[in-house]
C-alpha cells in the first residue's frame, strides 16, 4: 500500500483520535493506530475496548488497499515536529515494515497486521437523534466538570442522558455538587435515558470545538452503546450500565431567600477568600441580610482568614451558610451569565446557582451545591 497525505491533515486527523488511546492497555495492538485504505480513503482508528474513534481522511494519491496497525507514539512525536508538506507513506505489508518520507527526511518503523486490531463494533437496530454540534458541545462543557470520580459509584462517573417529549437533558453529579442542562430544540416520542461515561465525551468535546455542523446520535439502551457521527469523525462507545440516581428528588423546589450578584465579580471574592480556607475543607462562610453579604474564610491551622463584601442584592431571612469554596468557584467558572442568582431555603439544604438570563431560549441551567457545616 502506498498513499499521499499532507502532514496538517494527517496530523490533525491523528491528534483527535489519539485521545482514545490509554496508557495502561490490556492488548498492546491498542498502542496503535489503525490505517485502513479502501479506494481513496484513508480511516484512522483508535481504540481502548470501551471507546473507538475514527476519522476519514480523502486521498488524492492511493495503491492498494488493506489495513495495517502503526505505532502511535512514534508516528505522532514526529508528524508533530514536521513541516507543513506532503508525506508519501509506503506500506510493506509481508514484511510488516512503514516508510514514510517527508522533505529530505526518511522514516522507518514496524508495522502490524491490522487483522489483530479489535473489529469496530456496529449497534443493531438503533434509535437515534441528530444534535446540533455547538448544542452537544455546550451541554458537555456545563455538565462533565460535575461528574464524579468515585469508583464505588460508577454510574455517577459519567453524564446522564435523558430524552423526552419535551427536552434533552444532560446531568452530572458526584453528590457534592450537580449540574443539569437542558434543550428543548431536541424531544422524542418515547422517554429514554442513558448514561454516557467521562472519557468519549471528553474527546467528543474536543473534537467539537470547532465544527458546526449536526452531530447524528445513535444509541441503544439495550445493548449500552452509543455512536456519534459528524464532519468526518465517529465516536463508538459502550454505555454505563446501571441506574442512575434520583436527581430530582435532591434539587428543592421551595427557595424564598434569594441573591442576586455578578458572575464574575462573585467569582473573584471566592477565589480570593477561599484562598484563606482550610486546605482540607475549602470552607467559606456566607453572613447575608438585606443590607450587607459577607464572605469569610478562616484557617486555624496557619492562623490565615479573609474577610469580603460581596457586591449584590439580598432578598429573605437573614442567615449564615457554608460552601466549599472549590466547589463554588468551579460551578461559577462555568456559567457564562454575567449575573447569577444564588437561591437557598435554609443552611443545611442545597442552594441553587442559576443565570439571571439564559444564554437562549431553548435551554436552561440549574446548578446545585450542597452547603458544608459550619463552625461557629
Amino acid at each position: 500500500m502506498k498513499f499521499i497525505v499532507s502532514r496538517d491533515e494527517i496530523y490533525r486527523n491523528l491528534s483527535i483520535v489519539s485521545g482514545v488511546l490509554s496508557s495502561n492497555n490490556v492488548m498492546p495492538i491498542l498502542d496503535n493506530f489503525l490505517f485502513t485504505i479502501v479506494g481513496e480513503t484513508l480511516t484512522v482508528t483508535a481504540s481502548d475496548l470501551d471507546t473507538t474513534m475514527s476519522a476519514v481522511i480523502n486521498l488524492s494519491n492511493a495503491e492498494g488497499e488493506g489495513s495495517v496497525a502503526v505505532p502511535s507514539k512514534i508516528l505522532l512525536a514526529t508528524l508533530k515536529d514536521l513541516p507543513s508538506t506532503p508525506i508519501v507513506f509506503a506500506i510493506d505489508e509481508e514484511t510488516q515494515d512503514m516508510t514514510f518520507t517527508a522533505g529530505e527526511g526518511l522514516y522507518d518503523t514496524p508495522c502490524f497486521n491490522g487483522s489483530e486490531f479489535p473489529q469496530i463494533k456496529s449497534i443493531e437496530n438503533p434509535s437515534f437523534f441528530d444534535i446540533s454540534a455547538s448544542v452537544l458541545q455546550r451541554a458537555i462543557s456545563k455538565t462533565i466538570f460535575a461528574t464524579g470520580n468515585d469508583e464505588l459509584r460508577p454510574n455517577m462517573m459519567g453524564v446522564l442522558c435523558e430524552l423526552s417529549s419535551e427536552y434533552i437533558a444532560f446531568v452530572a453529579t458526584d453528590a457534592h455538587k450537580l449540574v443539569r442542562y437542558r434543550n428543548n430544540s431536541i424531544k422524542t416520542d418515547d422517554f429514554v435515558s442513558f448514561i454516557l461515561p467521562k472519557k468519549p465525551l471528553a474527546q467528543l468535546k474536543n473534537a467539537l470545538s470547532n465544527s458546526n455542523e449536526n452531530v447524528h446520535v445513535e444509541y441503544s439502551a439495550d445493548t449500552h452503546h452509543v455512536q456519534f457521527t459528524f464532519a468526518n469523525i465517529t465516536l463508538f462507545s459502550s454505555l454505563k450500565e446501571g441506574k442512575y440516581p434520583n436527581y430530582e428528588a435532591v434539587i428543592p423546589k421551595e427557595n424564598p431567600n434569594i441573591f442576586t450578584t455578578p458572575c464574575e465579580d462573585f467569582l473573584k471574592t471566592m477565589k480570593r477568600v477561599g484562598n484563606f480556607s482550610n486546605k482540607s475543607t475549602f470552607q467559606v462562610r456566607m453572613i447575608l441580610n438585606e443590607e450587607l453579604v459577607k464572605v469569610k474564610a478562616e484557617d486555624l491551622d496557619f492562623s490565615n482568614k479573609a474577610e469580603e463584601s460581596v457586591n449584590g442584592k439580598y432578598n429573605g431571612t437573614a442567615m449564615d451558610i457554608g460552601f466549599n469554596s472549590k466547589f463554588l468557584c468551579e460551578m461559577l467558572d462555568n456559567m457564562d451569565s454575567e449575573e447569577i442568582r444564588l437561591e437557598m431555603s435554609v443552611p443545611n439544604r442545597a442552594a441553587l446557582i442559576l443565570p439571571s438570563e439564559e444564554f437562549d431560549a431553548t435551554e436552561s441551567l440549574l446548578m446545585l451545591i450542597m452547603p458544608v457545616m459550619l463552625n461557629d
